[in-house]
């Protein structure tokens, strides 16, 4: 498993492109956060908090995500390497897992500059260090929760498909399902408790949960069982 994670990093980081798109990821959300007036930035907002930050990075993980996956096994496909990868001494679980830590571990690396904005904050508020850092820590632990699941929905579209494009438009729908489409469906209900219940199922309730700095139980089970379940159907898919 080590070997595929090491590979993936590898391969990622060898050429422009893992570097390209982990920073236009950082450009835009420092163009959002720093830049651009309106309601995310946060020199414009008053208020010592990194908030436009959590609202921002699950609709740039949309794309970020998809774009490090989509090659892992259409890659290996187009190439034709994928045939002789599963004559290695090594399971098609640890294959997936491999690929999957990978996509995490880039997607982490990608995610790690940005506490620079939780200090910026901080040395800029009045008085300097006025900034909510149990409510920082709860929601940047929700993102690196969030990641997996993208990273493990995209893994699986990427099993789908030899195409790395299709892979990648796979990816999107799908994490735009998961995260936000359970909100829509829930808006066709009058019941509190029925939208409750709907919303439950989609990853943008228990992000806000976490969001706001509350570490639940039910949370964390959530994004491990979707990442789980992501995982075991790209196990299914490359077995079959």
């Amino acid at each position: 498993m080590f070997s595929i994670l090491k590979k993936e990093l590898q391969s990622f980081f060898s050429s422009a492109t893992g570097y390209i798109v982990i920073g236009i990821f950082l450009l835009l959300m420092g163009l959002f956060l720093w830049v651009i007036p309106g309601e995310y930035n946060i020199l414009d907002a008053g208020y010592a908090n990194v908030d436009g930050l959590f609202y921002l990075a699950p609709w740039f993980f949309l794309f970020l995500c998809p774009a490090i996956t989509m090659r892992f096994f259409a890659e290996e496909k187009q190439n034709g390497t994928w045939e002789i990868l599963t004559t290695k001494p090594i399971s098609k679980l640890q294959i997936t897992l491999g690929k999957f830590f990978a996509g995490w571990v880039m997607v982490a690396l990608a995610l790690l500059p940005t506490v620079l904005y939780y200090f910026s904050v901080s040395y800029l508020a009045e008085p300097q260090g006025n900034i909510d850092t149990g409510a920082f820590l709860g929601s940047f632990l929700g993102l690196f929760f969030l990641a997996s699941i993208y990273v493990a929905i995209g893994t699986f579209s990427s099993a789908l498909s030899n195409n790395q494009i299709v892979s990648f438009v796979l990816a999107v729908v799908l994490s735009f399902f998961f995260y936000y489409g359970f909100d829509v469906l829930a808006s066709f209900f009058t019941s509190g408790q029925i939208i409750q219940t709907v919303e439950s199922f989609g990853i943008n309730s228990h992000y806000k949960s976490m969001s706001r700095g509350v570490i639940d139980s039910r949370d964390l089970l959530y994004f491990i069982l979707l990442s789980v379940g992501f995982i075991a159907a790209t196990v299914w898919k490359i077995k079959k």
